[in-house]
């Protein structure tokens, strides 16, 4: 797996996350359970083209969580823009994919994503993955 920089812990109340995901039910069930979980501020993005410049545009982001399959510009296409922009590139960005294997895991990983988290997920473990991402642990769960 890439590197895991070790990060200050983010407390979900103060958390600013960015959803980068096309379906509108997977977006509004991730939106839930980071609501129920304390996360206030959850932004939306419905493909990985121009998420550089949405981003850029917040005050903040401390995590992206980034469907790979996307219109447009797919997430992997995303990552490296955000990876390129000086002040994004060392922003927590973790694949969230239906497409969810061993192989897809690797493939997130020599890419340059922070963490992978498969597709469906599943509500009774998203709170505590997300709660360990910022706290600045390193998620690679497929299934």
């Amino acid at each position: 797996m890439t590197e895991n920089r070790k990060r200050t812990a983010i407390d979900p109340a103060e958390a600013h996350v960015l959803v980068v995901e096309d379906n509108v039910p997977n977006f509004v069930l991730i939106a839930r359970m980071l609501a129920f979980m304390g996360v206030q501020r959850c932004e939306w993005k419905t493909s990985g083209w121009q998420v550089v410049q949405f981003a850029d545009t917040l005050p903040r982001i401390d995590l992206i969580l980034m469907d790979i399959r996307l219109p447009y510009e797919d997430g992997y296409q995303a990552l490296q823009k955000i990876r390129a922009n000086e002040r994004l590139k060392h922003t927590l960005v973790v694949a969230v994919t239906a497409e969810a294997s061993e192989e897809q895991m690797q493939k997130a990983s020599q890419a340059g994503f922070d963490g992978f988290l498969g597709k469906p997920l599943d509500p009774d473990r998203f709170p505590e993955q997300i709660k360990r991402l910022l706290d600045g642990d390193a998620v690679w769960e497929w299934n």
